[in-house]
């Protein structure tokens, strides 16, 4: 795994966590370059960053850091790899109780040395986020960020990453914090300094707090969209969609694409070269895709819903499965469609509850399908560790868990309330048979 010289597709292991990778390269018109998504080290393979929110480090509990594992021809290599928390030399800040660093992950290659960097977010509404600087030898030193959590993508086309940064924390009651939304063009120095900046959405992200999102193409014309997972209050979650354009990121109606607020990933799962939305719904533990196409997610008419009840897919729809908290995209099979990994984070497995599994849903010329589908526990052989109550090989049904690329993080919502959108008027809410 992970020895593909490639940037094109992704090799998707399913053991240590669920992963969140999935870009397409630019399409075949561009005239730029595809920018290094994956690659810390420059030596042409794909590496793994995992963050650990909940690691103790100096003694400070939840102060959260990250591991980089490196790709090589053998796949990764769990003895080389870095280590990075606030403690670490050269990176700016010291550890801090409950801060959760490494709770959030984005990368690519912003400063455009051909090796990609890594984005590390936390919980804190007043700390910085930080860029770990790609380097032949791995990751090294570091540069504040002012944001909680960020997200890199080419959202204008111009060859070059872009930074959408948020600042603002998470809501320890009902009511959201509110979010300030920033776009930094690329490309940006190591000194912190973008090539441009650009207010995001500031009618819309004040009424709710972004935790996650991701990145993706899916109208194939070498920019990036962005989707957000977002708190929208009431202890509710909501998705909401920003298209590339020439001029950066444009905020789309309500209705336009999925709601649900649980997990999201971009992955071409038809081949047909525009990459499809998948947003997990937790309430409706179910994952909706939206396809791509030259004009941008089709009509929701053309939307397809997966559960546990999909004919092909392991068990049985339970609303408490949390089917679709966590997703993944990627090519598994190696057809050229991308699959979609799945996590159930609350799924019973013998008489253990919350243990949770991971289900993976393959791609076809018709979109993803549940036929061949399979499922993954702690339990399955070859998987590391063994099966628990309220832990998952895909997620931790409780407070954080920590993926390849990125993390999914969950606050238990209180049983029978239904997620709404709050004040947020263009938000796709959750809600159960949406």
């Amino acid at each position: 795994m992970f020895s593909l010289r490639t940037y094109g597709r992704w090799a998707v292991p399913l053991a240590a966590g669920l992963l969140s990778l999935g870009a397409l390269p630019a399409p075949a018109e561009a005239s730029t370059p595809a920018p290094v998504r994956d690659d810390f080290d420059g030596d042409g393979y794909q590496d793994l960053a995992v963050g650990a929110p909940g690691g103790t480090v100096g003694g400070l509990k939840d102060a959260g850091y990250v591991v980089v594992m490196y790709g090589g021809p053998h796949g990764l290599s769990a003895d080389r790899r870095t280590v990075i928390s606030r403690a670490t030399v050269g990176i700016p800040g010291s550890p801090a109780e409950g801060e959760k660093f490494g709770i959030q992950l984005t990368k690519g290659d912003l400063d455009g040395d051909g090796r990609a960097d890594l984005i590390v977010g936390h919980v804190s509404a007043t700390r910085s986020a930080v860029v770990v600087w790609g380097a032949r030898g791995g990751v090294a030193g570091g540069t504040s960020l002012p944001a909680s959590t960020a997200q890199a993508g080419d959202f204008d086309g111009d060859g070059k990453l872009d930074l959408a940064l948020f600042r603002g924390g998470r809501a320890p009651g009902d009511d959201p914090l509110g979010t300030t939304g920033t776009v930094w063009t690329g490309p940006l120095t190591r000194a912190g300094k973008p090539a441009g900046t650009r207010a995001l959405d500031p009618e819309e992200l004040q009424y709710v707090d972004v935790w996650d999102g991701a990145t993706g193409d899916v109208d194939a014309d070498g920019r990036d969209e962005l989707a957000l997972k977002a708190y929208c209050g009431d202890g509710g979650y909501c998705t909401l969609f920003y298209s590339g354009s020439p001029t950066g990121l444009v905020p789309a109606a309500h209705g336009t694409f999925p709601g649900g607020g649980g997990g999201m990933a971009f992955g071409d799962f038809d081949g047909d070269g525009y990459q499809d939305l998948a947003v997990g719904n937790e309430p409706d533990s179910s994952v909706t895709v939206a396809p791509g196409s030259a004009s941008g997610l089709a009509p929701r008419g053309s939307w397809r819903r997966y559960t546990q009840d999909t004919p092909g897919v392991p068990g049985a729809y339970e609303e408490g499965d949390f089917f679709g908290g966590s997703l993944s995209a990627g090519d598994i099979d190696g057809d050229d469609r991308d699959d979609l990994a799945v996590g159930a984070l609350g799924e019973e497995i013998g008489y253990t509850d919350g243990a949770g599994i991971v289900e993976v849903l393959y791609g076809t010329a018709a979109g993803l399908t549940g036929t061949g589908s399979q499922a993954f526990t702690q339990n399955t052989a070859g998987v590391r560790g063994r099966r628990s109550r309220g832990t998952t090989s895909a997620a931790r049904s409780g407070s954080w868990t920590s993926t390849a690329t990125g993390t999914r993080t969950w606050r238990r919502r209180p049983w029978g309330r239904t997620p709404g959108r709050g004040r947020c008027g263009r938000c796709g809410g959750g809600r159960r048979g949406s």
